[in-house]
This record gives structure tokens, sequence and C-alpha cells, in this order.
């Protein structure tokens, strides 16, 4: 039995999904989660096709059913037709949370030029901090590594679980609260 952190990890591609290749997204998400938590936690983990209405019902499952707390997905997130992540993500949120994606695009623009095309977004549904993330593992780590220090006072404002980082990979910013380093 774990002890009630339960974080939610997506995978959006039709291609990794049918077996065709492997998953590399949720995996570098994993093991980013891995390194950075002190807080013991598990992964509820889903590799799913580009397809809008079955990402909204994942992430409902995922928020509602499975209690995770922090819900990442990986993929789905560029401008092709069958990319729709951020569509599926806006369809169940009930708060969106825009200071994500302008922040992750920000730090990706400073490797790419091309990161203006990725329409990462997030959100809140109930007490789940919904992310959604770039497909590429670099830049899952570029751009956690640009949010994930608000991340677990966001879940604290939710009524979430405590997430404790370690301060030698990520500080986690909590007002009036001094960093552990």
């Amino acid at each position: 039995m774990d002890d009630g952190i339960r974080i939610g990890i997506v995978t959006v591609s039709d291609r990794a999904s049918a077996g065709i290749y492997e998953d590399e997204g949720g995996p570098a998400i994993a093991a980013y989660f891995e390194k950075a938590l002190i807080s013991p936690w598990t992964p509820v983990v889903r590799v799913i096709p580009d397809d809008r209405a079955l990402i909204a019902r994942t992430l409902v499952e995922l928020a509602d059913q499975e209690g995770c707390c922090l819900i990442v997905t990986t993929g789905g997130t560029g401008p092709a037709p069958r990319d729709v992540t951020p569509e599926a993500t806006e369809d169940v949120v009930e708060k969106p949370m825009p200071g994500f994606g302008e922040l992750m695009r920000q730090v990706s623009l400073a490797k790419v030029p091309t990161a203006i095309l990725s329409r990462q977004t997030a959100g809140i549904r109930g007490r789940s901090l919904i992310v959604n993330l770039p497909g590429r593992p670099r830049a899952i780590g570029e751009c956690l590594d640009a949010v994930m220090p608000a991340i677990p006072y966001c879940i604290d404002l939710i009524e979430g679980p405590y997430l404790e980082t370690d301060p030698a990979v990520i500080v986690a910013f909590r007002p009036g609260q001094k960093p552990k380093a």
C-alpha cells in the first residue's frame, strides 16, 4: 500500500501506445520525480493514443478515481492535427493555470526557436494539478526544472498532500518557509 501520494504520468502518443516505439517521455518524468522528491510517492502510469476524448477521460480517472494530486502529461502539445492534449486538459480543468505554460515556453525558447510552437498548459481539477509537458526527455527535464519550484505549494493550496523536494535537486518555494539547503 502506498502513503497516499499518487502522481499520474500520462504519455500521449499514437505510436508509443501501439508499441511502434518505446515510450521515453513517461519514464523521463518518473526518473525526474525519483530524483527530485523526498516524499514517498506512487506513479500511476498510462500510455494512450492522441485522442481528445480518451485523454480527457484518463485525466478525470486519475484525478477523481485514482486520487492523483499531480498529473503530468507528455506529448500532444504541438501544432499537428493529432496534437490535442491541451484541448483535452482544458475540457476537464476547473481553473486554468496559464503561468505554467508561459514559463515552460520561455525556458524552452532560450534553447530552441521552435518552442513557440509548443502549447503546454496546466490547470486544477478538484485537488489535482494537471501539467502538460512536451514529449522529448531533455525538454521534459528543462520544463520541470522551471515549474517544479511552484508545484508543491500549488498542491498545498488545493489541499493536496505535502510534497517535499530534495533541495540539492530542486528547491520548492513556500511563502514564509525558509528553504532547506
